[in-house]
């Protein structure tokens, strides 16, 4: 597991424009679903392409806890997960349920195989209130009787029946819950105003290669027919589209730069390209999973609204604010997602970034060039905001609590040094 107790820090210089080939490493919003989802097949699993990150070990960890039999390979980057009969007695700590959003997935499959569960109400980063009440009005909708006491969820079903459930908001983690519970489900489940995520289309693809019967996958209806098991197999991670637009967007930050993106999904990138193109980036598609990245002078302000895919993403906010103000005008970030996701603007002001906030709404006057100074990442895309930022301020920029990045960008550091960039790490 990643030992997140040493307490880390970037140093960023500032330096040449950015320059060569990266690799996207695999998913994490798509990696901790379907570790989530081994639980609910009887056979041994293989998962390739699981990027090394802080998350995927928590997750591990959880897995552990509840019973399950796992092994990461850091060379390959395949884990293997053998979901064995014990998972049925299993509670995760709290402890780890609390370090990561994503912990309360394994509700889903422990339901749908087991008919109970009982674990903690999740943690993660502090970017609004994301509240479990749709994943819980589905499970019920399933036939599960739900009780909450001193900080857990319990759940209990007599076989859970397929059902009709249209989430009030199509949220990620109540679509990828819900689709997990009911692949074991007696009958058909419709799930209606689900998130069309591509997160949620690779669980999809993953359940149905252990035998789930699921339509719709990629629509925002998606439909379920129950069958009585779930089977091992193996199957691979997608790229990581945050990642890919983290490294889009820090190669529009220096006029000058010139990148080559590789192992992409482009088709998953559709909202960053556009609005970078907007922006005035240069972007070449040489194949369908590599991008090359350039830029010829400062690039323009835009106005953004992030929203559920295929909009323009919330993970991407902070990456874009970041390269706002440092182009040449006014943009208005508009964040419909989140509550509280602004928390990184008050840092790039440290930098001399102008941004102003009023509720959800970011007012950003381009400055040039913004200037190097010590921050804090607060969370894990506040973090990668200000390397970005970083890369093209004048001076020496330090972030401290640098662990939330290891929690979503493996290697970023070294991946960043390989382009050129004078970054490099110590101890706070």
């Amino acid at each position: 597991m990643v030992n997140t107790t040493i307490m880390k820090k970037l140093i960023i210089e500032n330096g040449p424009p950015l320059s060569g080939f990266v690799r996207v490493s695999g998913s994490k919003n798509a990696a901790l679903p379907i570790m989530a989802a081994s639980l609910a097949a009887s056979g041994q699993i293989k998962i390739q392409n699981v990027p090394q990150l802080s998350d995927i070990f928590v997750m591990q960890s959880i897995l552990d806890n509840l019973g399950a039999d796992t092994s990461y390979n850091k060379i390959a980057e395949e884990m293997d997960i053998l979901p064995n009969s014990a998972l049925v007695t299993g509670s995760p700590k709290m402890e780890l349920a609390n370090r990561i959003r994503a912990s309360f997935l394994v509700a889903g499959p422990l339901l749908s195989r087991f008919g109970q569960f009982k674990t903690a109400l999740p943690g993660g980063c502090a970017i609004g209130t994301r509240p479990v009440d749709l994943h819980l009005k589905g499970f019920a909708a399933l036939g599960a009787d739900i009780t909450l006491n001193q900080g857990y969820v319990e759940a209990r079903a007599d076989g859970l029946r397929g059902a009709e459930i249209y989430l009030d908001y199509p949220s990620v983690g109540a679509t990828e819950n819900l689709i997990m519970a009911a692949v074991l489900a007696e009958g058909i489940t419709a799930l209606g105003n689900c998130a069309m995520e591509p997160e949620v289309t690779d669980l999809c693809r993953f359940l149905i290669t252990l035998g789930a019967d699921i339509s719709g996958i990629g629509t925002d209806t998606i439909i379920i027919n129950g069958v009585k098991e779930l089977v091992g197999g193996t199957y691979r991670i997608i790229p990581d589209r945050i990642e890919a637009g983290t490294f889009m967007t820090a190669a529009c930050m220096k006029p000058g730069s010139d990148v080559t993106i590789t192992n992409t999904e482009n088709t998953h990138l559709r909202p960053v390209i556009a609005k970078l193109r907007e922006m005035g980036a240069n972007i070449i598609e040489p194949t369908p999973d590599s991008l090359r990245v350039y830029t010829t002078g400062r690039l323009n302000a835009v106005d953004v609204k992030t929203l559920p895919y295929p909009g323009f993403p919330t993970d991407m906010q902070a990456q874009l604010m970041a390269l706002l103000a440092a182009s040449t005008g006014r943009g208005v970030m508009t964040e419909t997602v989140f509550e509280n996701r602004y928390m990184h603007a008050a840092e790039m002001t440290r930098m001399g970034a102008q941004i102003k906030i009023d509720s959800r709404t970011a007012i950003i006057d381009g400055v040039t060039p913004l200037s190097g100074a010590s921050v804090k990442a607060t969370d894990l895309r506040a973090g990668a905001a200000l390397v970005i930022a970083a890369l093209g301020a004048k001076g020496t920029t330090e972030i401290i609590d640098i662990h939330h990045l290891e929690r979503g960008y493996s290697g970023l550091d070294e991946k960043l040094r390989e382009l050129g960039a004078r970054v490099t790490t110590s101890v706070q």
